[in-house]
């Protein structure tokens, strides 16, 4: 049979008459508030001052800080830096319990709440929640905690489609709401309206100058920054991405395209580009145009050209290239290819000739195309314009009779059928939308006429486009009365679509008006 036998515990010795001072322990208290009102400042600094006598009023507690966020969204602790900052000190044992209001204010995501009270209690360390009454160190604490924090994601998600709600009815009545703190060319007035500032207009009008001149977005970018212009946010530092923004925004036309983006989810708040998910309102007229319609569109135009350049058989993408007005124009009639500016160096020096990119690549068996010296290119650029000039009369007629066919009054007439029946479409749809009812048969016809509307609107503006480009051509020939001296960039830009390479002496040149002059020089 077994023995047991007893070991009795050992009785406390004790060195002095007095009882050791047992060891306070170090409470933290976490606050906040939602937003940065001023009503909800109040709050904020009420919790804190509430806390401080909290802690300090209990004799057995000694305060280990009072982390406090102000004005930051409860669904996710990743903006949350003093709950972070607690959460760290929690694992390095300067914190031994935590004291907060509620379970809403400590995180309304159940994911990141639940994640983080274990991760404490791991850490033997208890969250006491005052509103609830939930310690977490007791037996039911996180049974209770997983129900009190699914409740608070809930009304985080009620809320967030409650914004959506108001977000959809501002839509359906046109307003506008932007950041105007930083976007150039506006600021909010009196009314709540865009208003233009006059000195930040004239920046993005020469921002859509420079561009349609032939200026790269880069070349837009140094000339603003040597001109000590700032962006929108003030930045001294501009970058490409910035001017195309600029350049590709509709409401420098006085329209506004709503709900671009959207929120794919209410906790991470994450938002992605708009392709056709939820709806989206195109709102006319709603502030007054910084730059003509008919500037945008040649904008959109050019920005397409110079992002689907391609040359050849192979029909392979080429990039734009600004630094020369020829870059890009000049073709090789033999292969399709562009002809690339090259520097040669020679005895005498170093020189600028044009090659066909095909030979260039793949040598003289693939494509036997001329080598041409940078001045003959320019002389025949140069006579083909003086050229026009000589046979000024016929050339203004034969314009003029090319401009008299691109204009079809029809398409305006089909495009106002449509207007009136999209119209009556969109009355419809948004009172279902108001409603809640199904529209998914009143969208698909809706996006049908949208899409006709939309090709007629392409062709009307490849119309415009060839009307402006033969009426700037009329304009130039009426008011230059004598030939053109010398090549010029700048003219060579607005008047030139293509030179075509046909040997080293014979060029063909097309205008972007339509016409056409096929050149001998050297």
């Amino acid at each position: 049979m077994a023995i047991v036998k007893v070991i009795p515990a050992k009785k406390k010795i004790r060195h002095s008459a007095e009882a050791p001072e047992k060891p306070k322990l170090k409470v933290a208290a976490y606050c906040r508030v939602s937003t940065d009102s001023d009503e909800q400042a109040t709050s904020y600094e009420a919790q804190v001052e509430h806390y401080t006598t909290y802690i300090r009023s209990n004799p057995d507690w000694e305060c280990a800080g009072i982390y406090a966020d102000d004005g930051i969204s409860g669904t996710n602790t990743k903006k949350r830096e003093e709950f972070n900052r607690m959460i760290q000190d929690c694992m390095d044992g300067k914190i031994e319990m935590v004291i907060t209001k509620s379970i809403s204010r400590f995180a309304r995501n159940t994911l990141d709440c639940l994640q983080y009270i274990r991760q404490l209690k791991d850490r033997g360390i208890p969250v006491y929640f005052e509103k609830e009454n939930i310690n977490t160190m007791d037996a039911k604490g996180e049974v209770l905690l997983t129900i009190m924090a699914s409740l608070a994601q809930q009304e985080s998600q009620s809320l967030s489609q409650n914004v959506k709600i108001g977000l959809q009815y501002r839509y359906q009545s046109g307003k506008v709401k932007l950041n105007y703190n930083q976007f150039l060319g506006y600021t909010k007035g009196e009314d709540g309206n865009l208003v233009v500032v006059p000195e930040e207009a004239e920046v993005v009008r020469r921002i859509f100058r420079e561009y349609l001149s032939g200026e790269s977005l880069w070349d837009i970018c140094h000339s603003l920054m040597h001109d000590g212009i700032r962006t929108g946010a003030g930045r001294t530092k501009w970058v490409p991405s910035t001017v195309r923004r600029i350049l590709s925004n509709e409401k420098y036309i006085g329209d506004a395209l709503l709900q671009k983006t959207y929120t794919v989810d209410f906790l991470t708040k994450k938002r992605v580009k708009n392709r056709g998910i939820v709806p989206q309102y195109y709102v006319e007229g709603s502030q007054e145009a910084i730059v003509s319609k008919e500037v945008f569109r040649r904008t959109q135009e050019e920005i397409f050209r110079r992002a689907n350049m391609r040359a050849g058989k192979s029909q392979r993408r080429r990039t734009y290239s600004s630094k020369y007005a020829l870059s890009g124009m000049v073709l090789c009639s033999r292969c399709g290819e562009i002809y690339r500016r090259i520097i040669w160096t020679q005895p005498s020096g170093k020189k600028a000739v044009w090659r066909c990119v095909t030979r260039v690549e793949h040598g003289p068996e693939a494509c036997d195309s001329p080598t041409i010296h940078e001045e003959v290119l320019h002389q025949a650029v140069t006579k083909a314009i003086n050229e026009t000039l000589g046979d000024k009369s016929h050339v203004l007629e034969t314009v003029k009779e090319n401009l008299r066919q691109v204009m079809d009054e029809s398409l305006s007439e089909q495009e106002h059928e449509l207007e009136t029946k999209i119209d009556t479409l969109q009355n419809m749809l948004a009172a279902r939308v108001a409603k809640k009812e199904a529209y998914d048969d009143l969208a698909g016809e809706l996006t049908d006429l949208m899409e006709k509307k939309q090709s007629i609107l392409s062709e009307q503006a490849e119309m415009r486009g060839k009307r402006g480009r033969m009426e700037e051509m009329i304009q130039f020939l009426n008011a230059q009365t004598e030939t053109i001296p010398a090549y010029d960039d700048a003219l060579t830009r607005r008047l030139i679509e293509t030179v075509y390479v046909n040997t080293d002496t014979n060029f063909r040149v097309l205008f972007k008006s339509g016409t056409e002059v096929t050149v001998e020089v050297g």
